[in-house]
């Protein structure tokens, strides 16, 4: 028998507001969307609305996102206090965006203004605010969320 992970009984009760802490994504499991389909953004706040367990020892919670409503499970892992400390981000991993300025190594310009790019991982804990690791055609830089756009958005 698998023993409960360290501290299984504590968690979130119903009608606790939470926030997810990463994007989630349809696993084939979420009806009516294909699976990939992102099914809410890292930083939505929802509402637990049950508990049960998955493969008798994973605490899932369902949890109602009430601006997309939908109903996800989301683990234990995946979830803050909605108001515990939150620093939010533009991007996700996966977005396309393009550098609103052109970006350079050592003088020498690598991303020209307007390259499409796409986003690696976010760093919300970098120095000067949150910043992006963003992959331009093979080349990986490390972007200040101020310097990139999404693609929609008019260059100025």
């Amino acid at each position: 028998m698998a023993m409960p992970e360290p501290g299984m009984d504590e968690g979130y009760d119903y009608g606790t507001r939470v926030r997810v802490v990463r994007s989630l994504r349809n696993d084939g499991t979420y009806p009516g969307l294909d699976r990939g389909d992102l099914l809410v953004r890292r930083g939505a706040v929802g509402v637990v609305i049950g508990r049960g367990t998955f493969l008798q020892d994973q605490v899932i919670y369902s949890v109602h996102f009430l601006d997309v409503d939908r109903v996800v499970g989301c683990r234990d892992r995946e979830l803050i206090p909605a108001d515990a400390p939150w620093v939010p981000s533009r991007f996700e991993p996966r977005d396309r965006v393009h550098p609103r300025i052109p970006l350079g190594i050592r003088g020498e310009v690598v991303a020209p203004a307007g390259t499409p790019g796409e986003v690696l991982q976010v760093l919300r804990d970098a120095p000067g605010g949150v910043a992006y690791h963003v992959d331009f055609h093979g080349r990986i830089l490390e972007v200040p969320e101020t310097a990139l756009a999404a693609p929609e958005e008019e260059e100025t």
